[in-house]
């Protein structure tokens, strides 16, 4: 059953893909009916789920699930999968690929391969205030109030020899 994604309660899960690129307003839009259309549909072993899905940043797929009503099986999840991997066709984007990092810089997206990290630590042009999108958080609660976050309040942290106050803000 579709649920409106601000209608989601906190505890609610949440999966979080990261296109490679920014998508445009009519992507995003042309893809609605489908985003709908699955969370209408998504079952869990016969089940119907509460569920929704929507692009945050012009950037994220979030997908969440309201598991106080019906838990996601495996099976649904790779159901989901698939339908990420659909909508990569439609977009012509990568949503499953996770190699890169994303920022949040001056109101933009930024990504950044993990190999080029030091390096943009030592330039400068990431610090321990640039706002990074932690696309492992489980739920809602978490992606309401911590996504994005400080990169030095984050595993990141290590890099600008920030461990032992991230462990402190934890």
């Amino acid at each position: 059953m579709f649920v409106a994604f601000d209608q989601l309660p906190p505890s609610a899960r949440v999966w979080i893909y990261q296109a490679n690129r920014q998508l445009s307003s009519p992507e995003i839009l042309a893809t609605l009916p489908a985003l709908a259309r699955f969370a209408e549909e998504w079952t869990s072993h016969g089940r119907t789920l509460h569920a929704s899905a929507e692009f945050l940043h012009q950037q994220f797929l979030v997908v969440g699930l309201d598991e106080g009503v019906a838990g996601a099986s495996g099976c649904s999840i790779d159901a989901s999968v698939r339908f990420v991997a659909q909508l990569e066709q439609q977009l012509g984007a990568e949503l499953l690929e996770k190699s890169q990092l994303a920022f949040l810089q001056g109101g933009v997206v930024h990504l950044l391969k993990r190999s080029e990290l030091k390096t943009a630590v030592t330039a400068g042009t990431l610090t321990p205030d640039t706002f990074y999108f932690d696309n492992t958080l489980a739920t809602k609660g978490e992606l309401d109030t911590s996504w994005p976050r400080r990169a030095g309040e984050t595993w990141l942290a290590r890099y600008f020899g920030q461990e032992a106050k991230s462990q402190l803000l934890a």
